[in-house]
């Protein structure tokens, strides 16, 4: 059982009932499409007797909804935004594990289903429509602060690879507002803070990652939607206190959250990074025996820290 990681979910286990988050749809996303998602879980981890759960064919978004315990509620909450290079979804290493480990410390977490685009076909289809995604789910959780016990000022988005590139978006993009119920459009879509564990950040260097700029951009993109999509090169005083995770052996290179720190840094907003030696790419909470096992407990006294 030692090798088990900390809050995983059974393999009979069960997944809060998700919400639809835009039945109504918008211009280049079709609610009544199929949604052929295609799960599948690592033999490792069926083994093992947990979920490790892979997402491919994500085409309509949901927001999963893991409120804290009334015992320990502190009022706050993240949305998880997991990885997997905008070609599919690390769900659960990248996203449930974690809305239960944040349940651990009082907050209330959300799991972002969002789309993906593994097709080659719908690949730089639709750029802004995973921005209006977190968006949407941002304004849906203040929406919902009463039920919660959530403060609307203390809700935080959190991405890891690729999700780490919409969680960045989403922290410094908020003013690109697209929000078309009155009753959300008068609720921000700003983050209150962010955590962006192993990032794509920039498109603009030739140390991003080619893989989730093609998925999101499509092969020949403009010099203006590179910048846009840069999130480095669109951090203001207004982007929230953000934490940053990588290692220098990353397979997405470290310049990644280097340059994003940099510019947080030049902008006077607050923000704390671990860089380690050895680490890799994509190990959420796994323990392998490195330095850098004990991540989590970093983000847990940062996030702690800014809330109470």
């Amino acid at each position: 059982m030692s090798n088990i990681p900390p809050f995983v979910l059974p393999l009979n286990g069960v997944d809060p009932v998700p919400e639809q988050l835009f039945p109504e749809g918008f211009p280049g996303f079709n609610p009544k499409a199929d949604n052929q998602a295609v799960v599948t879980n690592p033999e490792v981890a069926e083994q093992a007797g947990y979920l490790d759960r892979h997402i491919a064919n994500s085409r309509i978004p949901w927001l999963y909804s893991y409120p804290a315990a009334a015992a320990n509620n502190n009022g706050a909450a993240m949305l998880i935004c997991p990885g997997g290079g905008y070609q599919r979804l690390a769900f659960d290493k990248e996203g449930t594990d974690f809305a239960r480990f944040f349940n651990s410390f009082g907050f209330s977490a959300f799991v972002l289903q969002y789309r993906t685009f593994e097709q080659p076909e719908l690949q730089g289809t639709c750029p802004d429509g995973l921005l209006r995604e977190a968006q949407r789910a941002i304004r849906v959780i203040r929406s919902r602060a009463a039920e919660y016990g959530i403060f609307k000022n203390k809700i935080g988005i959190m991405g890891f690879s690729a999700g780490g590139h919409l969680a960045a978006c989403a922290a410094t993009m908020f003013e690109d507002q697209h929000e078309e119920r009155p009753e959300l459009a008068k609720l921000s879509p700003r983050p209150d803070f962010c955590a962006l564990i192993y990032p794509v950040v920039t498109f603009l260097t030739g140390k991003g990652h080619s893989g989730t700029q093609r998925a999101l951009l499509g092969g020949d993109p403009a010099p203006q939607q590179l910048r846009r999509f840069s999130p480095e090169a669109n951090v203001s005083a207004a982007v929230p206190p953000t934490f940053l995770l990588q290692a220098a052996d990353d397979s997405v290179p470290v310049e990644n959250s280097l340059l994003y720190f940099n510019a947080l840094r030049a902008a006077g907003v607050p923000a704390e990074m671990h860089i380690y030696a050895q680490g890799g790419h994509g190990y959420g909470m796994r323990k392998r025996g490195l330095p850098i096992d004990n991540w989590p407990d970093r983000l847990r006294e940062w996030a702690l820290n800014l809330v109470n």
